[in-house]
């Protein structure tokens, strides 16, 4: 029986892992690194033990200190999590003989799966649908497009398609450096690109003494650069001969590797009638094998909503020897998860840092979540915040659910992708169950676009959420009258008297009053002019917009005819309003700005913290660049960004070196463009295909696997 369990982990998952073991009786043990030394996950286990530094590769990703640490404190069990050191049979193979229990497949199951090339070989000899590799020098138009993967790790790293046959070779040598730079081992291999697939994958738990579950199949195909983003059980609209193939394929591949545990198998999935790519036609859908997770992947709760179960309570149990029953429980209903991003999907899925000031969700949803009120988000580890859940007996309600939950969210702080998230959900498409891989590829502009770019939704179109009218002036309204109340309310604490109560009332008309705000992101400017009357609110250019209450919390205003509530927060110059007609957030602009620091024409700065991984081979100044050349690659946040030349020019300057610090506003590099000057944030795309499109590539911390 274990006793006390230390987690190898960090932020969401270990918090998971440690509401599973409070359920058990299971004491707690924490790790941590220098800049998780307030986490939550720390202060609510019943021990901790510190990792001195913020690098993963400095913390957690050293075994030897995570193993001393489970000595150290007098835990007789490790659980590692997702991501990290989860699927290091190296790893797993230290804590065995260290006496402890590990809470894992075996460690030869995570060696078998753990370089994609081997598992391919062991799923065909198995008897597992797969798809055929490449030879590199075979490859001809016909085959077109290609992909070219890492044999190990995952996460998007070491990933490219590739659509032309003499972009090849550069994509081949790309991908074998970022896999050795990410996973320590650069070998890498070709399959078909499938254009319209879906992302499919089933839950298997499998006990010591023969015993596999099936516990159905999931979701995961809209992904933005190979990481998921949504993910729902059971995988809507597959014919049931063919969630029966991928149901047996998944209970061979985890016999085949006398797998013991919770793990994943991931296939893609193509031909299903009404897919994208295929439309009405008649089609009973093929699978293909992709790759095994030996690990508890970042979206189970899905599958626990639906089949009711603990799957870490039933590692726990597996990992002490218990046996599974003989039948799985029976699914119910529908789940569906939405990771919520501190990122920017309108700026290159560019990742944000900064203080959590808010995260709060109204009730009926579950919320898996790393974070709490306070928080600062540094850019030392992937951006994810919460994994919002929504279950209800019918698909349509679950997503109707989980939309609803997000859209009334109230998350003040950096830039996230809350909004996309909740376009995703009630697009047409998604809600027709029309999904594949390709998805955001198509649909990113629209459900990016500003709130009042937007127009009515159309069933063949690409709508995002549509603002009820008004919402884009009733919000920067409903800021600048906040501001006032708050003033008001200041001078009256302050100083007291009626006048302070009146709110400097006087007898003749006062000029208007004028604040501007620039909506974030997206960068629009609104500039509000008002002052209060006796009439109410004159507020030249928002007709329809009338007063009925300002408090330093929130502003009741009339809208074209409708009251509603706009609940404010001020954190410094930031502003975020929230009502029924969505989420704003705005950067309140001073009315005399202060002279800014110009940046010499044609610098490309860094727009995060990070670290320079490498620079372009043989490039130094005074060479000429083409536009959109690649110059140097910036890891933060757990992704990789290619900064690449803005346009044609000479490189004149180029301060950084590999191993280099950055914070955001560093000068990376200096182009001198032959046509025009420009200075700015570098641009931070990362892989890209053979068309020219630009890709992040993420590392593979589990969260976004």
């Amino acid at each position: 029986m274990i006793s006390t369990l230390l987690v190898a982990n960090r932020g969401e998952i270990a918090r998971r892992v440690f509401r599973s073991c409070r359920d058990a009786g299971i004491a707690t043990v924490a790790v941590y690194s220098d800049a998780d030394a307030t986490a939550p996950h720390v202060t609510e286990a019943d021990a901790a033990v510190p990792l001195p530094g913020t690098a993963p590769a400095d913390t957690y990703l050293r075994g030897d200190l995570v193993v001393g640490a489970a000595l150290a404190a007098g835990a007789d069990a490790v659980h590692p999590g997702y991501g990290f050191l989860s699927e290091n049979a190296g790893f797993a193979r230290a804590v065995t003989d260290a006496g402890l229990t590990w809470v894992g497949p075996p460690p030869e199951a995570i060696a078998a799966m753990a370089s994609k090339t081997r598992a391919k070989e062991l799923m065909r000899a198995a008897g597992v649908p797969l798809l055929a590799p490449l030879d590199p020098d075979a490859v001809t138009e016909a085959d077109l497009p290609v992909l070219v993967k890492a044999a190990a790790g995952g996460g998007g790293r070491g990933m490219r398609v590739v659509r032309e046959r003499g972009a090849l070779a550069t994509q081949l040598a790309g991908a074998r450096a970022e896999a050795a730079s990410a996973f320590g081992d650069g070998e890498v291999f070709i399959e078909p690109y499938l254009e319209h697939a879906r992302h499919v994958e089933v839950q298997v738990l499998a006990d010591a003494h023969g015993t596999v579950w099936a516990l159905g199949t999931r979701d995961c195909s809209l992904q933005r650069r190979h990481q998921k983003v949504i993910e729902e059980a059971p995988a809507p609209a597959l014919p049931d001969a063919l969630r029966a193939t991928l149901h047996t394929a998944a209970t061979e591949a985890a016999r085949a590797v006398g797998y013991v545990g919770a793990g994943t198998v991931e296939f893609l999935v193509t031909g299903v009638r009404g897919d994208p790519g295929v439309g009405s036609a008649p089609g009973a859908g093929r699978a293909y094998f992709l790759e095994m997770n030996t690990r508890l992947q970042v979206e189970h709760p899905v599958t626990e909503e639906i089949y009711g179960v603990d799957l870490v309570a039933l590692q726990l149990r597996v990992a002490e020897g218990e046996r599974l029953d003989d039948q799985p429980p029976t699914p119910r209903g529908h789940a569906v998860e939405a990771r919520l991003y501190a990122e920017d999907p309108a700026r290159d899925w560019q990742p944000q840092t900064g203080t959590l000031h808010r995260l709060t969700l109204p009730p009926g949803v579950r919320l898996d979540s790393g974070v709490a009120d306070g928080d600062v988000i540094t850019p030392h580890y992937d951006p994810m915040l919460a994994k919002v859940v929504a279950w209800a007996p019918t698909r349509a309600a679950a997503i109707r659910k989980l939309a609803h939950a997000l859209a009334a969210a109230r998350v003040h702080g950096p830039v996230t992708n809350r909004a996309l998230l909740v376009r995703s959900l009630r697009h047409p498409q998604f809600v027709a169950a029309r999904l594949d891989t390709g998805f955001y590829d198509r649909h990113l502009d629209a459900l990016t676009a500003p709130d009042d770019t937007l127009t009515a939704p159309d069933a063949d179109e690409d709508p995002g959420a549509v603002s009820a009218p008004g919402a884009a002036t009733a919000a920067p309204t409903a800021a600048s009258l906040h501001a006032l109340a708050a003033a008001l309310a200041d001078s009256a604490r302050a100083h007291g008297g009626p006048g302070a109560r009146l709110g400097g009332w006087r007898n003749l008309p006062s000029q208007h009053h004028t604040k501007t705000y620039r909506a974030e992101p997206g960068g629009t400017e609104h500039t509000v002019r008002y002052r209060r009357t006796r009439a109410g609110l004159d507020a030249p250019g928002h007709p329809g917009v009338r007063l009925l209450h300002a408090a330093p919390d929130r502003v009741l205003l009339e809208v074209a005819g409708v009251r509603r509530v706009f609940h404010v927060a001020a954190y410094g110059d930031r502003v975020h309003v929230d009502s029924p007609l969505g989420a704003h957030a705005f950067t309140a602009l001073p009315r005399f700005p202060e002279p800014g620091v110009r940046a010499e024409p044609g610098s490309l700065l860094a727009p995060m913290p990070g670290t320079v991984v490498r620079v372009a081979a043989g490039l130094t100044t005074g060479q000429r660049v083409e536009a959109g050349q690649p110059l140097l690659w910036l890891e933060a946040m757990k992704m990789e960004h290619r900064v690449t030349a803005p346009a044609a020019g000479t490189l004149t300057a180029l301060p950084v070196e590999p191993g280099r610090q950055v914070e955001v506003g560093t000068l990376l590099a200096v182009v001198t463009d032959d046509t025009a000057s420009t200075v700015g944030t570098a641009s931070t795309p990362s892989t890209a295909d053979a068309t020219g499109t630009a890709h992040t590539a993420h590392a593979d911390e589990g969260t976004r696997s």
